[in-house]
């Protein structure tokens, strides 16, 4: 899908745009023009970025492959970006879509293999009130940038609120499963600094240094996206933290459950040791004695053997307990 605005000097804004009308708008150094591909096969896209935008075959080749990390590259007449934005999936499943994007003196060209609700909604503010496009392309990619940076603190929060429900769950019972969800929020959390961190360095660029494309008065903005991508970047990396300590909360909570078992079966085992060692040494032979021993199987003898048995395990039992050991 291949969309376009085109907003001329008078005011006008138009929608319906077909190639022929995006060529002529490029000539229009007053109007702005933003064309948006969406998950066109890459020979079509190729074709309209080389022949009617003009751009270089290797920004070309950078926008069409799904590979890159954000960054920032300057080709003079034009600025060619890689920016990131954030998909909340099923079951905290976080991932990120490539968005492409050509900044030139009177257009904007993004490019996306899939929808991006941050582009969309961008998308429909403009075309709902026209007024936002009065100040140049520049100013249309901070609220493009603006809108991609909000989106990722929803994720972050909800990230957060996962690991608290994870920690609960960890005191209460810790069963197997939270393991499963702990390596899920670090490898979450690990992706998110990836793409965010050098997010962060091209919003920096683009509000220091100086580009033909952008006006030193749209700076400002983009320092106030950089300020937020800053303030994320430090929630990530103390729910980073947050993820190292339940990993080691978790692994003290099973070694100490663990020393509890361990503990249990030593004491059931000291309990029945005496016994064993009794009944081991002498047979327990009490129906079908040897003629010598006749004299061991007799009443007084078999309810003293099963006094002893009772009293050395309570006995036992009870030197544990004052002793501390349970």
């Amino acid at each position: 899908m291949i969309r376009g605005l085109y907003f001329s000097k008078d005011g006008t804004l138009r929608t319906d745009l077909e190639l022929i009308d995006i060529a002529f708008s490029l000539h229009d150094l007053e109007g702005l023009l933003w064309v948006d591909f969406q998950g066109n096969p890459p020979e079509k896209d190729k074709e309209i970025l080389s022949e009617t935008f003009g751009f270089h075959p290797l920004a070309i080749d950078d926008a069409l492959e799904e590979v890159h990390v954000p960054k920032v590259d300057d080709w003079g007449s034009y600025l060619y970006l890689v920016l990131h934005a954030v998909i909340d999936g099923e079951n905290h499943e976080v991932s990120t879509r490539e968005l492409d994007v050509f900044l030139g003196e009177n257009f904007l060209v993004t490019h996306h293999d899939e929808e991006i609700e941050a582009l969309s909604r961008v998308w429909e503010s403009v075309q709902r009130d026209p007024r936002h496009l009065k100040n140049g392309p520049d100013h249309l990619l901070y609220r493009l940038a603006d809108e991609l940076v909000a989106s990722y603190m929803p994720v972050v929060e909800t990230l957060d609120d996962w690991i608290d429900q994870i920690e609960d769950q960890l005191f209460n019972y810790p069963k197997p499963e939270i393991l499963e969800q702990i390596f899920a929020v670090k490898r979450t959390v690990l992706h998110l600094r990836r793409i965010i961190a050098p997010q962060r360095e091209v919003l920096n660029k683009l509000a220091r240094d100086d580009y033909t494309t952008i006006d030193p008065q749209a700076q400002v903005y983009f320092r106030d996206v950089y300020d937020h991508l800053v303030r994320l970047y430090s929630l990530v990396e103390n729910i980073r933290d947050l993820v190292s300590d339940t990993m080691d909360t978790y692994l003290s909570v099973i070694n100490n459950r663990m020393n509890e078992i361990m503990k249990t079966l030593t004491i059931i085992t000291t309990l029945f040791m005496p016994i064993t060692f009794i009944t081991g040494f002498f047979g327990m032979n009490f129906f079908f004695p040897h003629e010598i021993f006749s004299s061991w199987t007799r009443l007084p003898v078999f309810l003293f053997t099963m006094a002893l048995l009772l009293f050395i395990p309570i006995t036992i039992f009870l030197w544990i307990r004052r002793r501390g050991w349970m």
